[in-house]
């Protein structure tokens, strides 16, 4: 199924959102949060890694490994690598990102996968991770057979996104729990630090949208070089 619209107009402003949310969530976490470092006393300096890699890793390059088939005009094959190297950037950023919250759970007496946001953290990623792997096999190296590829390439596109979905969906979560948490902790409801990370949330639903969006529109080119699996 496809849109009768050319994906283009979609990836502009999905390019132009995840720049805006990047943007918001380094200033989140540098300019209200006091900085992201690996080693700190204090502790919540090391979480502030978390939320930085989930939503520009998992979200905002993952989307953007999602739309390239959709936004750039190249040949088919140079556009499978940039799509299997932006998720794997997209996975390790995440990786990384969800050890960043055990680090400073561990070193800060917390409870580790207390919550929802949490236990769905792990099972996204693992399945993110099997996605992946997939992909590489079956489609990169060493390859499947013609037959397995073109049974293969709708469900691995359905079941991608549907992966990313969740991705979007657990980083709404996410927001939301730190942000209740802050509240709790004293933070104003109606500050500019509240304003703001409510602003990223929506940001990151709307990415999540575009990205559906320019996925069910038509390419650059629907010829032989275009991704069309939905």
């Amino acid at each position: 199924m496809a849109l009768g619209v050319k994906a283009a107009p979609f990836t502009f402003v999905l390019h132009a959102l995840g720049i805006a949310l990047a943007v918001l969530v380094l200033i989140w976490n540098i300019d209200f949060r006091g900085g992201i470092v690996w080693e700190s006393t204090n502790k919540s300096l090391i979480f502030n890694l978390h939320p930085v890699l989930m939503l520009i890793g998992l979200v905002i390059i993952g989307g953007e490994a999602i739309v390239s088939y959709k936004s750039l005009p190249l040949k088919k094959e140079v556009k499978k690598l940039i799509h299997l190297v932006l998720h794997a950037i997209a996975l390790v950023l995440g990786i990384i990102g969800i050890y960043a919250a055990f680090k400073f759970h561990n070193e800060s007496n917390i409870a580790n996968l207390y919550s929802l946001h949490s236990w769905l953290g792990i099972g996204i990623i693992v399945l993110y991770g099997i996605q992946w792997i997939y992909g590489f096999l079956v489609f990169f190296f060493p390859g499947g057979t013609n037959g397995l590829r073109r049974e293969s390439l709708p469900w691995h596109v359905v079941f991608g996104l549907f992966v990313y979905l969740l991705v979007v969906a657990n980083a709404a979560i996410g927001f939301l729990e730190k942000l209740t948490f802050l509240e709790n902790s004293g933070l104003a409801k109606y500050g500019t630090e509240a304003i703001l990370v409510n602003f990223t949330a929506v940001g990151t639903i709307l990415f999540g949208a575009f990205v559906v969006l320019s996925v069910l529109s038509q390419g650059q080119a629907e010829d032989e070089y275009s991704y069309s699996a939905i």
